[in-house]
């Protein structure tokens, strides 16, 4: 029986690189993808892309609310001037709890699916400073998983894995394109423009733009020539 992952799919470049390592490594894919209520919402069409791209098993669209938690630019209602973004340690973009929340969906659908790895597209060197995002935050996640869980407490241990976690964004990039990932079918932006072009400023889109610099390649999307000139 082929062995089976779920892959966190937000459409974006991480976590298409991500599918495509799982992928490479003979996993059966079960994506996952959330509509939390995020202003970039195009990324679910991205996520649809790219799922359809690499032909996963089964690709899962899961509705949640985040704004009625609130705490984050992605999610609240107010404008945001994405040129004049407030610099701190904790970006305003992040989520409170996001990624353990998906992850506990995940670990909800490994059970069922008996698949033994969750696959996250989790990065702690190029990364806008998420908690979530952490190394020592995932091994801490995965042993509560083993712990919480039929499957782990009977011996079949789940496997967090984050294989982006230590790479800057341009050996991420060089990896999906040897992998044959179109990065044309990917959504970086937090805040994309109605024609869906991305921002070109937000933290998002400043570390793509990086990304594809020091790989010497061009990046495949557009990017919202006003904001950015």
């Amino acid at each position: 029986m082929k062995k089976k992952a779920i892959v966190l799919l937000s459409g974006g470049l991480d976590s298409a690189t991500t599918l495509a390592i799982a992928k490479k490594e003979g996993y059966e894919i079960y994506a996952i993808t959330f509509n939390y209520g995020q202003k970039h919402s195009i990324e679910l069409n991205s996520a649809k892309k790219v799922a359809n791209f690499f032909k996963v098993k089964k690709h899962t669209i899961i509705d949640i609310d985040l704004k009625i938690v609130g705490g984050s630019l992605l999610i609240e209602d107010a404008v945001v001037d994405v040129s004049t973004q407030e610099n701190s340690d904790i970006p305003l973009t992040y989520v409170p709890a996001r990624n353990t929340i998906f992850l506990s969906y995940a670990l909800a659908f490994a059970e069922t699916l008996e698949a033994g790895a969750i696959f996250i597209g989790a990065n702690q060197v190029d990364y806008s400073g998420y908690p979530d995002c952490r190394e020592e935050y995932l091994k801490a996640f995965e042993k509560m998983a083993n712990l919480a869980t039929k499957m782990g407490i009977s011996g079949n241990k789940i496997k967090i894995v984050a294989p982006l976690l230590h790479l800057t964004k341009d050996k991420i990039i060089k990896e999906g394109i040897k992998l044959g990932l179109d990065y044309s079918l990917t959504h970086s932006c937090y805040f994309p423009t109605k024609e869906g072009n991305a921002c070109g400023v937000c933290d998002s889109c400043i570390l793509r733009k990086k990304g594809f610099s020091d790989a010497k390649l061009t990046d495949p999307i557009t990017y919202d020539k006003d904001l950015c000139s």
